[in-house]
């Protein structure tokens, strides 16, 4: 029972640190940073930039994404706007032909994301390109917000920041709640050296830093963000240029995009091994091992431990092992309850913490066993979300 209770213990500290203690640790060592550094001007900037939007079988959204592309606060003739729709079989030429301003690429063969973004920067002549989803819409300044960075020549790329709708009708809309925690993660990485991996919704890069990706990349914007700081750039996050979106339709939706994305985890992990060597660049692997490892690796097997070793210590030892157990229990109770109230429509705002959580977890085994199979493919199926508003689209 010793063996057991050490294991619970270690096993119990893994996840607090996971889920909890790497926040507080990071936003302590974010603080000291910016107070011990002195903050540096950034003038107006504004070079020439490449706006590029891989679009698939978008089109009930893609007059709208063009428009807000164009109403950008940036000057037109430094800004170059590509769509690329590769291996899309909707009416995007017809719509796309009403814009002559806009560069449309097209082939029809469909390769996913990372061979479309890859076809797409042999048109890319400007020092900096951004990449922004289709069913994600910019702010005005999200442009003028992003680039004013790369005046800092250890700046390699720039994110900007998802923000999910809230949709209180949408049964994938606890994914907000998500990405406010990881909003604030973000930033504390970005304050004290580099964000740990851009998010595709928005990012830009020095052109001449982008790595053309492997066919079969699941994360194309992670993997090339971490291999930018793998040169020795930094990748820093700018919450003032962001891309807002609506959440997934329904709960299987967003439990699909879930397996997809640690399924792309694990093949990160394996593709960025050099960032796991701590005498390379020690900060580097603290903060990637502590954002992102973890989360994809030991802490979800950590859980999954607990359960059974705190039932065998409640069994022979009570006290607070059966406390910790009837909590885990109780915990995961209202994870199913959450779910089953979502698959009927309904939403129970108590439930959602317990069930995106329990989801996140489940996705990390799920997306494992697809990993090792190679069955997750790089041009994956989309994930429905819910329409956006046209309020959201006109900010």
């Amino acid at each position: 029972m010793e063996v057991l209770e050490i294991t619970f213990w270690v096993a119990l500290a893994i996840v607090f640190y996971t889920y909890f203690g790497y926040a507080v640790v990071a936003w302590f060592l974010a603080k000291l940073k910016v107070a011990l550094t002195e903050p540096k001007v950034l003038r107006v900037y504004e070079p020439e930039v490449t706006l590029v939007v891989p679009a698939y079988n978008e089109a009930p959204i893609l007059e709208s994404k063009i428009e807000n592309c164009l109403s950008l606060d940036y000057p037109a003739a430094k800004l170059q706007i590509v769509f690329i729709t590769d291996g899309s079989t909707d009416n995007a030429a017809e719509v796309l032909a009403n814009y002559p301003q806009i560069l449309h690429l097209h082939s029809p063969v469909r390769g996913g994301k990372a061979m479309a973004e890859n076809r797409a920067m042999q048109f890319v002549k400007t020092p900096y390109v951004i990449f922004t989803d289709c069913n994600s819409f910019l702010n005005k300044e999200a442009v003028r917000e992003m680039v004013k960075h790369y005046q800092d020549q250890s700046v390699g790329a720039v994110s900007g920041e998802k923000k999910v709708l809230s949709l209180d009708s949408s049964p994938g809309a606890g994914e907000g709640m998500y990405w406010k925690y990881e909003s604030f993660l973000k930033k504390c990485d970005s304050d004290i050296y580099s964000l740990m991996g851009a998010a595709g919704e928005l990012v830009s890069f020095r052109t001449d830093l982008f790595q053309p990706l492997e066919k079969d990349t699941i994360l194309d914007d992670f993997v090339q963000s971490l291999r930018i700081v793998e040169k020795g750039f930094k990748v820093v996050y700018e919450p003032s240029a962001y891309a807002s979106e609506t959440p997934s339709t329904s709960i299987a939706e967003e439990m699909k995009r879930k397996v997809r994305i640690c399924a792309g985890g694990w093949q990160s992990m394996v593709r960025l091994g050099a960032l796991l060597n701590p005498f390379n660049q020690p900060l580097v692997t603290f903060l990637y091992v502590s954002h992102r490892v973890l989360r994809w690796s030991l802490a979800p097997l950590m859980l999954a431990l607990m359960l059974p070793i705190s039932l065998l210590l409640a069994w022979d030892k009570s006290g607070i092992y059966t406390f910790l157990f009837v909590s885990q229990v109780l915990f995961y109770l209202a994870s199913w309850l959450g779910w089953q109230a979502e698959v009927k429509g309904k939403k129970i705002k108590v439930l959602l913490l317990p069930l995106y959580f329990s989801m996140m977890n489940v996705a990390v085994f799920a997306g494992f066993f697809r990993f090792v199979r190679n069955a997750q493919p790089a041009a994956w199926e989309k994930a429905d979300r819910a329409v956006i508003p046209s309020t959201s689209i006109s900010q």
